[in-house]
């Protein structure tokens, strides 16, 4: 047994190795194809210095990316920036230098690829800081987001979707099923746009704050009173993140309780007089929780990085979301790449995470049958 326990392991480590040296060449591909899509965009910083130079705001729309006009605004070359006409050469190519684009695609990409590859994201282009600082300092509104966001939605769904197994087919599963089915319909902007009018001052009441995470005077509060006030100013964000995210998860949860439920082990348990809260808690239970505990580090991630990016927008909460929108926007480059580098790669990790986990939910899950 303790063979078999060995030769297991050393399956599962050589799968995970194999999987860990694929990250790289996935990395290194979804940074080329979004590092080509952006040097195609319209507007990019070289584009949109000229253009307040010259005093038409920030709508520049030539050039391809800020960096197709790399070399050609040498003295004497005709530049590719629409607003440049009036502007020394050598000024421009001053903007270029400053802001990366004097060298060639291909070499940009290779000199990102070794920065990130050891995490220096440099610094943002407009804020003057490290990519690295405004990450970090803009992560604890990302954290209180997501991970409330995450407690109450499997708090919610989890024994709601036991509970539509063990009932299926009820008025009680009917009723809970159209709630949670018009809650995954509605847009998370929608609901938080009409929970801003509702309770946040809009048109009828003023219960709870309109923005931000903490109220003036939160480092002079007690603890109790600093709990309070991030509770009140993460009600509404959170009731717009959770409206539609229950479904998924209680839908999930109903469909693998009721498929372990009639499998034959449950029939012989109940025949030999268990009780059925016994049955299926000692029996169902850590079966059917398999698919939904394996998906809990990817549900994280997403919670946190990806599911709040407009609720944070909406609620102007300094989070990573409204981070990315604010880079986009203004093309600052390095806080674009350096987010996508760093979720891809959390991504991908938590994938690898959920597989592990699959394999100590339940020890028959063969990693070399499905690696090959």
């Amino acid at each position: 047994m303790a063979r078999l326990a060995h030769i297991a392991m050393g399956i599962a480590s050589s799968y995970i190795f194999r999987r860990l040296l694929l990250i790289v060449p996935t990395l290194i591909g979804i940074l080329l194809v979004n590092f080509v899509i952006i040097q195609a965009a319209p507007g990019g910083p070289v584009d949109q210095a000229i253009a307040r130079l010259m005093g038409e705001g920030v709508t520049a729309t030539a050039g391809v990316g800020g960096g197709s006009g790399a070399g050609s605004s040498a003295p004497g070359a005709q530049s590719s920036y629409e607003f440049s006409r009036g502007l020394d050469p050598e000024l421009i190519a001053e903007l270029e230098q400053q802001f990366g684009f004097d060298k060639p695609a291909h070499i940009r990409f290779l000199i990102m690829l070794r920065d990130y590859f050891s995490f220096d994201f440099g610094d943002s282009y407009y804020q003057d800081v490290p990519v690295v600082d405004l990450v970090l300092d803009r992560l604890p509104v990302s954290l209180s987001l997501g991970i409330a966001s995450l407690l109450i939605v499997y708090l919610v769904s989890l024994p709601l979707g036991i509970r539509k197994a063990v009932l299926d087919g009820s008025p009680f599963d009917v009723w809970t099923s159209v709630v949670i089915l018009v809650g995954y319909a509605i847009p998370a902007f929608i609901l938080a746009m009409l929970l801003i009018i509702l309770f946040c001052g809009g048109e009828f009441f003023s219960w709870f704050p309109l923005r931000g995470l903490v109220s003036d005077g939160y480092s002079d509060m007690a603890l109790a009173d600093r709990i309070r006030d991030r509770i009140w100013h993460l009600a509404m964000p959170v009731a717009a993140m959770v409206a539609g995210s229950f479904a998924t998860l209680t839908m999930l949860t109903k469909n693998s309780f009721l498929e372990e439920i009639n499998k034959q082990y449950v029939l012989t348990a109940e025949a030999k007089g268990l009780a059925p809260r016994r049955v299926l808690y000692g029996h169902v239970f850590r079966n059917a929780m398999l698919i939904v505990i394996a998906g809990f580090p990817a549900a994280l991630l997403g919670m946190l990085f990806t599911g709040g990016v407009l609720i944070e927008v909406i609620f102007s909460l300094r989070g990573i979301g409204l981070l990315g929108f604010e880079a986009i926007i203004s093309r600052d480059y390095p806080i674009v790449f350096g987010t996508l580098f760093v979720f891809t790669l959390l991504g991908l990790v938590t994938q690898l995470i959920a597989d592990v986990i699959y394999m100590l939910v339940d020890p028959r899950i063969d990693f070399g049958r499905r690696d090959s």
